[in-house]
């Protein structure tokens, strides 16, 4: 017997899905949760669910409303501000304050986020791609201020 993570209900073994990465093996969640989830899924982002993800297609959690949300990437042709080959679909914001700073694709929202949205990792890494040595200078044991 497991204990469903989604209805608490506990089920045989057989009621669960594999779940290769779980330690037993199997889902967290029993099929037929499973089954439901999925079923609103594709009601709300269609039959694919390839937009299921995507704060694309929940501009609304960001305060925006569809309008909002399709102005930006209307004004640059859906293209990404960062890459514009490619095409624009997360609502990029600060995690801190909420404030929509734009839309991304999703390959150049996620490496902000990863870069902990900080400038200055942003620019080291840019530094990096062109053969830039970064060479911090020693202030303390242990404290190293960028160069300027």
């Amino acid at each position: 017997m497991k204990r469903c993570g989604r209805c608490g209900e506990f089920k045989p073994h057989a009621a669960f899905a594999v779940g290769r990465a779980a330690p037993d093996g199997l889902r967290h969640h029993c099929r037929a949760c499973g089954a439901e989830s999925d079923l609103r899924r594709r009601r709300t982002h269609g039959q694919d669910g390839s937009a299921a993800w995507s704060c694309a297609a929940r501009p609304q959690e960001h305060g925006l409303t569809e309008a909002e949300h399709d102005q930006p990437i209307a004004s640059r042709g859906g293209a990404c501000r960062v890459r514009p080959v490619t095409p624009a679909t997360q609502v990029d914001h600060c995690h801190e304050t909420g404030r929509v700073r734009g839309v991304l694709c999703f390959n150049c929202n996620s490496g902000l986020g990863l870069l902990g949205d900080a400038p200055e990792a942003i620019y080291r890494a840019a530094d990096y791609l062109e053969g830039n040595a970064w060479k911090p200078t020693l202030v303390a044991p242990g404290v190293y201020r960028p160069p300027s």
